[in-house]
């Protein structure tokens, strides 16, 4: 079997032809350009050095993580392209497997570590077991092991885990020179550094897996693979957080919410009302709607029905990610604005026993309790707690 192998995670770009017993071409660099302005070039030169046509590979095999993101995406886009175009399957290799299976036969733990920033590593945790042999035969092939799969976790966490087994380890990758010293002063273990030909990821070792992972049946169309994060990006990040510090506005609902609540029904409730139910609240007389919003998105809502003087919250949900960051408490203090300009001056509810959080919520923003509706809910059974506040005068 013969695969084409990329690796792109990290700085190291690396691409190869791998056969079953020999590694044809690899070409491997460790600088500072962009994968975009290696890769394919790389590609282009090993096989037009050792005449090989890409059509003759059986597969592509390609690290598929964790690591840098731009470098696993252009790694991705690079494999997906290429098998698309040429109608092969793609390997989908792990990154820190491939890392590992280059200390072919170690029976010490091997802890490839990357540096993930923010004083955390991509790591996991290997090592090759003595399969028994037949007596009387000598061959005695080593099988590859996962103790730990692939995980983000702060060093401090990592050498936890090491102490805990109490075996030698042999550390590779980009980030030991970053977290050597902290290493040094946490482990309790035995341990060593891989030399320079074997601590950065290769392409030869992303093949030569992916050959056994192929004859395994783990293999996927081109379309289908996705490389694995761990984590998510920097952007990411930055906009979760930029949504959690947002303020939730609230407006009146409109139609084109009704999707939007629907969905969010049966995220949250077992008994979810339809998109149909939603609008006909909506244009029923006497029913004040209203929908969250945060960072543009929409967070949750609430449906109330009005009748002499009183308004009573049918309905009122908050998305799951969005929950605790504000927008229930908006939609209530909304809720008595609009109360107090319509001249209603009470707001009833009513809350399933057993939701504390909600509970908590209401008794925290003036609503007490008047009673109580026993088994009032199904699915589960529960009894309801009848709450209730006056609309404080503006």
């Amino acid at each position: 079997m013969r695969v084409l192998a990329i690796e792109s995670s990290g700085l190291t770009a690396s691409a190869a032809i791998v056969e079953d017993d020999q590694t044809i071409a690899e070409y491997t660099t460790n600088f500072k350009k962009t994968h975009s302005q290696t890769l394919l070039p790389m590609i282009d030169e090993m096989t037009r050095m050792v005449g090989v046509d890409l059509s003759a590979v059986d597969a592509i095999a390609v690290s598929g993580g964790p690591g840098s993101f731009t470098g696993l995406r252009i790694g991705s886009a690079t494999a997906k392209g290429l098998g698309l175009a040429l109608g092969k399957p793609l390997i989908h290799v792990p990154t820190l497997e491939a890392m590992a299976y280059s200390a072919y036969g170690c029976e010490d733990i091997i802890c490839p570590i990357m540096d993930a920033r923010r004083s955390q590593v991509y790591t996991g945790l290997y090592t090759f077991a003595r399969k028994t042999s037949e007596e009387g035969n000598f061959y005695d092939e080593p099988a590859f092991r996962v103790l730990r799969v692939q995980m983000a976790v702060s060093v401090e966490e990592l050498i936890r885990h090491l102490n805990v087994y109490r075996r030698r380890v042999v550390f590779l990758g980009d980030g030991v020179p970053v977290y050597k010293e902290m290493l040094s002063e946490g482990l309790k273990v035995p341990y060593s550094f891989a030399p320079s030909f074997m601590n950065r990821q290769r392409a030869a070792s992303v093949g030569a897996l992916g050959i056994r992972y192929y004859k395994m049946g783990r293999y996927e169309t081109a379309a289908e693979h996705k490389p694995e994060y761990l984590r998510v990006s920097q952007a990411e990040r930055e906009r979760a957080q930029r949504e959690k510090n947002a303020v939730p506005e609230v407006r009146r609902m409109t139609r084109e919410d009704g999707a939007a609540v629907a969905e969010m029904e049966h995220q949250i409730f077992s008994d979810a009302w339809s998109e149909k139910s939603v609008l006909e609240t909506l244009e029923r007389p006497g029913t004040i709607c209203l929908m969250a919003e945060k960072a543009g998105r929409p967070a949750g809502y609430l449906l109330a029905y009005t009748a002499a003087g009183e308004a009573e919250i049918a309905r009122i949900a908050v998305t799951k990610e969005l929950q605790r960051q504000g927008a229930a408490r908006a939609l209530l203090a909304e809720l008595e604005s609009v109360c107090r300009t319509e001249g209603i001056r009470k707001i009833l509810l009513d809350v399933r026993s057993g939701n504390s959080a909600a509970r908590a919520l209401y008794e925290n923003t003036g609503y007490k309790e008047d009673g109580i509706r026993q088994r009032f809910y199904d699915d589960p059974q529960e009894d309801a707690i009848l709450m209730s506040r006056e609309v404080s005068e503006a």
